[in-house]
């Protein structure tokens, strides 16, 4: 694994650091009056989730590591698990579904999702940014309502509540952001 010096860390970076893998979420380069420059870093555990501030001078090496990524189409959830195959070598994976946290609705039968391995640990999951839903359940249209920033609250198919503009009725197909769990535009 290549080493780096403290001020080449990125946001997005994975780490090897205090015997866990971090992924850099923030990082905040300082240049104070007296002494050397130094990389505020803020990292988040890959495997548990917690966060930690760490300082790194331009002289510190830190083992930079490289994740695999590999699409895998989703089949099916059991049992708080959900299983994956890979479209090449047909091996199926069981995951838990904390891994996709909140964007867990999104998560459509046959969608094709990003699983990011470091050896053979399953560490995150991600799904297309663009999702089509269905709005199950929504306000009626009041005449009248054409301000521009006019949105009425919706519930999709999947039971996630979201903002949509006045002109979309139930039963329309739109694409969701799953980053920000926005309207984005019509199906």
């Amino acid at each position: 694994m290549p080493k780096i010096n403290g001020n080449e860390i990125r946001p997005g970076n994975v780490l090897e650091h205090d015997g866990g893998l971090w992924a850099a979420v923030k990082v905040n380069h300082v240049k104070p009056g007296k002494g050397g420059a130094f990389a505020q870093v803020e990292l988040k555990n890959l495997r548990d989730g917690r966060k930690l501030n760490e300082r790194f001078r331009s002289e510190d090496k830190v083992e930079r590591v490289r994740l695999d990524q590999k699409d895998q189409q989703f089949l099916y959830e059991t049992d708080g698990k959900l299983v994956f195959m890979d479209s090449e070598t047909f091996e199926q994976t069981e995951l838990d579904a904390d891994l996709l946290g909140d964007r867990r609705p999104f998560l459509q039968d046959g969608m094709t999702a990003t699983i990011e391995y470091y050896g053979e640990e399953a560490l995150s999951v991600s799904i297309p940014q663009k999702v089509t839903c269905k709005v199950a359940e929504t306000e009626p249209v009041v005449k009248g309502q054409t301000a521009a920033n006019s949105y009425k609250p919706a519930i999709l198919d999947n039971g996630v509540r979201i903002m949509i503009p006045p002109f979309v009725g139930e039963g329309e197909d739109i694409i969701v952001n799953t980053e920000v769990f926005e309207y984005s535009e019509r199906a």
